[in-house]
């Protein structure tokens, strides 16, 4: 009986740090929103010195930390250097993860870090253990600013040579940031606003720059590791490593085949195999665009669509529900089709919770991304398609955008606030925080079957 009370205590301690843990990932990430949505008031943000309203401030900020993208004041034209800067660190932050960064300030400072602070951590990655924890978030940050660090070093022949050393060496920085933490942002509003990298549609070397920026930020930092530790072993990655890398080549290839033979026929061929294969890249979370999207016909805007909702790997920079889920969901029906009991991938057996997390991840995103559609849809007067096009860039943190984004009222400004949230944070982690511990009962109902299928 003692041994029992005793799992049933530590059961329930393990909940509430669980929690705990969940509610302070999402306090974080609000609190950064805050701090940066005042800091965008201050007169010295903006390029005309005065006071920005709060939503725009707010919708700006929450923009930047859920590294979205998704914009009502052109970045380039109407922020200033301050006002930039403060953006460029949200991106930073919320990329990383405002764990992330506070352990490694911590650590840097010569505190102890707890078991709490370990656990958190390891919550806020996605990590399967809480072993090497420390050691792991090192690696993170050593690596994310050596890529940026490369990724501006290479952006910057292009970027020096169009706009002089000192406006070229920010320009290389801060695309490199905003590439490789999946945010979308870009400084081209100064050649024309909202454009995004439009003007260099045709530029192979700089697109293929920020597409690995792009594809290295949201791979995951697990998978980093794996392959920093296997090298080119295969065999030896973790099945995660395997079921990311396979489904993120699956999800580059397949939408680029699409839309170099039917979106960008008319394109010279250069520049038709290089747009397909960046609208593809970009389209999970990362918010540039080489081409303009309002000319996509409506079964290419779907496309894009379903590639923002999946998004990118868990534990990495870029939101949506994540090509784990996607690919967990994939196995799931392929399960049911074969009429097998269990869910196999790589030789190993995956566990039935993994399952039902994926279902539940895909009926929170479909319901608020269809909700949200209809309602923006309803109080705009704008086509159902493009507001959910505009949803689905939001829950999913691509910033993608049909052009709508400016002239939607507060209400669609809040609402697609919430989703960027909501798709950045996490919808389990935000479920759990509000939700909070289950204790859960030896008992269980009686079973019943009902039809499916």
């Amino acid at each position: 009986m003692l041994k029992e009370k005793e799992k049933e205590k530590k059961k329930k301690s393990k909940s509430t740090k669980g929690t705990s843990n969940f509610r302070l990932i999402s306090a974080s990430f609000f609190l950064l929103i805050m701090a940066g949505s005042l800091l965008l008031m201050l007169p010295i943000s903006s390029h005309e010195g005065k006071v920005t309203p709060f939503i725009d401030c707010l919708f700006t900020a929450v923009s930047a930390t859920c590294v979205t993208g998704l914009v009502v004041r052109d970045t380039a034209t109407y922020w200033s250097g301050f006002g930039q800067a403060v953006i460029l660190t949200l991106i930073q932050i919320g990329g990383m993860g405002v764990i992330t960064i506070g352990l490694a300030i911590m650590k840097v400072s010569g505190k102890k870090i707890g078991l709490s602070q370990r656990t958190t951590m390891m919550d806020s990655i996605s990590a399967p253990q809480m072993g090497g924890i420390v050691r792991l978030t090192g690696f993170i940050l050593k690596m994310s600013a050596l890529i940026e660090l490369i990724g501006a070093l290479l952006l910057m022949p292009v970027f020096c040579s169009d706009f002089g050393f000192p406006k070229g060496l920010w320009y290389s920085v801060w695309h490199s940031i905003s590439a490789f933490c999946n945010a979308g942002f870009d400084l081209m509003g100064v050649r024309e606003p909202f454009s995004s990298l439009c003007t260099y549609s045709a530029n192979i070397y700089l697109n293929m720059i920020i597409m690995l920026l792009i594809i290295v930020g949201g791979i995951g930092f697990l998978v980093w590791e794996d392959i920093g530790k296997n090298k080119l072993h295969l065999k030896k990655y973790t099945l995660q490593s395997k079921v990311v890398l396979l489904t993120s080549l699956v999800l580059i290839i397949l939408p680029a085949v699409y839309f170099f033979f039917v979106e960008y026929a008319a394109l010279p061929a250069g520049e038709r195999c290089i747009s397909s294969l960046f609208q593809s890249v970009t389209a999970r979370t990362a918010g540039f665009n080489t081409q303009d999207l309002a000319e996509m016909d409506e079964s290419g805007t779907m496309i894009m669509i379903i590639l923002m909702l999946i998004g990118g790997s868990p534990g990495s920079t870029a939101g949506g529900m994540k090509t784990a889920v996607f690919a967990v969901l994939f196995l799931s029906a392929i399960t049911v089709f074969s009429r097998r009991n269990d869910v196999e991938c790589f030789g190993r057996r995956l566990p039935e919770e993994s399952a039902r997390n994926a279902g539940a991840v895909l009926f929170m995103y479909l319901a608020l991304f269809l909700t949200s559609g209809v309602i923006i849809s309803r109080t705009e007067g704008l086509p159902l398609l493009t507001c959910l096009f505009e949803t689905g860039s939001a829950i999913g943190t691509a910033g993608l955008t049909l052009g709508i984004t400016t002239s939607l009222s507060t209400l669609s400004r809040v609402i697609l606030m919430l989703l960027m949230f909501f798709g950045r944070v996490g919808g389990l982690t935000l479920i759990y925080a509000a939700v909070g511990s289950s204790e859960g009962t030896k008992s269980k109902l009686p079973m019943e079957k009902i039809s499916v299928g």
